[in-house]
């Protein structure tokens, strides 16, 4: 698989020998104008949205991640908001977060006010947008388990430092790096990896504020060659929050996520 540039994503190409994904999703601000005519809120109001919601400067992070690694991981990056579609959440009543009106397709602001209509459906979103974003993922997958017979796919996110009102498990810890794991698909190795590599920022916790990491559904709970891992950076630790630039602490946390990425590149399925 080389470079593909598309509407809604990017795939950037790493070493061919490396099964590391680094997937990044909620990166981006960007709206296509279908897309935001058919949200509520104002110019001012939907900066303020963006600025909550967008996982600020994770995108450089991992290139810069991917630029420090002794074996360049792959990229997988959205180009557009979360608030188009959310590629990370179920897209049917398997997904929690409808309760938070924040399914694949959000209909509430985080603090619970009207994003979308009532009457809006959710499906033309769905088909432009939501399907081809996770056919084009389990296709990264299916090339790195093809080119290295498996694949680590490293969900790249942050979170903000006091909870958001739509956060449905907001009163648990909030450490400087939380690690979501997924019991079928986040081998021990990777989890122990990711502490080692992210320990110097004052400590990681699993699963808390947020659980779960990202596998695309065509090997999600039935390939095991597919490891995966979700880190939540906390945003104090690189930016100004909310929305603000990056600072100081960014490149500390991309050297560290080189590092995970290098183990997970060197490490023995199954170990």
């Amino acid at each position: 698989m080389t470079t593909r540039d598309d509407a809604s994503f990017h795939v950037l190409p790493g070493a061919a020998g490396s099964p590391v994904l680094l997937h990044v999703p909620h990166s981006s601000r960007a709206l296509p104008p279908e897309v935001r005519r058919g949200i509520l809120l104002d110019d001012e109001a939907l900066e303020r949205e963006l600025d909550l919601l967008t996982d600020a400067h994770t995108a450089e992070l991992a290139a810069r991640a991917a630029g420090l690694a002794r074996e360049r991981p792959w990229r997988f990056v959205n180009r557009l908001s979360r608030l188009a579609v959310d590629p990370e959440r179920f897209p049917d009543e398997r997904e929690e977060m409808l309760a938070a009106g924040m399914g694949a397709v959000y209909t509430r602001t985080a603090h619970g006010r009207p994003l979308r209509a009532g009457d809006f459906d959710p499906r033309g979103l769905l088909g432009r947008y939501f399907a081809p974003y996770a056919r084009a993922v389990a296709e990264a997958v299916d090339d790195r388990l093809a080119a290295t017979g498996r694949a680590v796919v490293i969900d790249v996110h942050s979170y903000p430092s006091a909870p958001l009102p739509y956060e449905l498990h907001g009163d648990g810890p909030r450490p400087p790096v939380c690690l979501g794991t997924d019991p079928f698909h986040t081998p021990p190795w990777l989890r122990e990896a990711a502490r080692r590599a992210f320990d110097g920022f004052g400590g990681t916790g699993l699963d808390s504020p947020f659980a779960g990491t990202y596998v695309p559904l065509e090997h999600y709970g039935r390939d095991r060659r597919v490891a995966a891992l979700m880190v939540e950076i906390r945003r104090d630790l690189y930016m100004a929050e909310p929305g603000g630039p990056a600072g100081s602490g960014a490149e500390a946390l991309a050297c560290a996520l080189a590092v995970l990425a290098d183990a997970a590149a060197v490490a023995e399925a199954g170990a």
